[in-house]
């Protein structure tokens, strides 16, 4: 269990993260419906099809069909080397195979951070859940930013307008504020939309080898988290372990934008 009664010692010693890169965030994640571009194109119909398809049932289904973990058995370097021939559709800025983005990450966070070997893993890491799209998971069960289903959608959602067409938006046990949470239940407890977020902090939880402190595995299941993170929803669903975590999640987010 996540420890719920005070923010990571790491923080003490946070790195300001205008120290990363000089790069205008603004320059990324920029989404628009230009026909006659292709990426954005591309990035448009999987949003709109992660939003009509990820309902609390089609979640726990994947939950149960994914977290037996019997569909491979490999190691960590293996593992990258899957993700040389996998881009990542969801993404407006880059056209490249992921594992570049995973490299990059963990050499921008040793640049700043030398001494924080297992934030550096994690940075490396991080994206690794999307080995779930050599197994036959659609795009849009694999990619993209994850939010909670079972409630509202935020209006900070990218494409927004798209989950009109889900059922969960005109069931009423999942489309108010709270929807099927409780007031302040933390990040923890609530049924995120299914992805590599979600697959890989599973593997890492379950598996016993695994020495990664449980900040890391937050960093891991949240990074794509963008609603919270850079937009302020969710917070009326967040105890003080995630508020605590909040400007560290910041801090990542920010060096997987600029390295991307």
């Amino acid at each position: 269990m996540l420890k719920t009664e005070a923010a990571p010692r790491a923080l003490e010693q946070k790195t300001n993260v205008e120290e990363y890169c000089t790069t205008d965030q603004g320059t990324f994640r920029i989404y628009s419906e230009i026909a006659e571009d292709k990426i954005q194109t591309r990035v448009r119909r999987l949003y709109s099809l992660q939003h009509q398809n990820q309902t609390v049932e089609f979640v726990k289904q994947k939950r149960l069909e994914w977290l037996k973990f019997d569909k491979m058995e490999a190691g960590l370097l293996e593992a990258l080397d899957m993700l040389d021939s996998y881009v990542d559709e969801s993404d407006p800025d880059v056209d490249h195979p992921n594992i570049v983005h995973g490299y990059q990450t963990a050499e921008a966070i040793r640049a700043k951070r030398p001494d924080d070997d297992w934030l550096q893993l994690t940075g490396l890491i991080h994206d690794l859940g999307k080995v779930l799209g050599m197994f036959g998971s659609e795009p849009w069960a694999t990619t993209g930013d994850t939010y909670p289903v079972g409630c509202a959608p935020s209006k900070q959602i990218v494409f927004y307008d798209t989950f009109k067409q889900c059922p969960d938006f005109q069931d009423s046990r999942y489309n108010t504020e709270y929807g099927m949470y409780e007031p302040n239940c933390g990040l923890r407890n609530l049924l995120m939309a299914w992805g590599h977020d979600e697959y890989l902090y599973q593997v890492l939880k379950n598996h016993k080898e695994c020495k990664l402190p449980e900040e890391a595995l937050y960093l891991i299941r949240f990074h794509s988290f963008y609603p919270w993170h850079t937009f302020g929803a969710y917070r009326h669903l967040c105890d003080d372990y995630d508020m605590g975590m909040l400007p560290w999640s910041q801090e990542f987010q920010y060096v997987l934008l600029i390295t991307e």
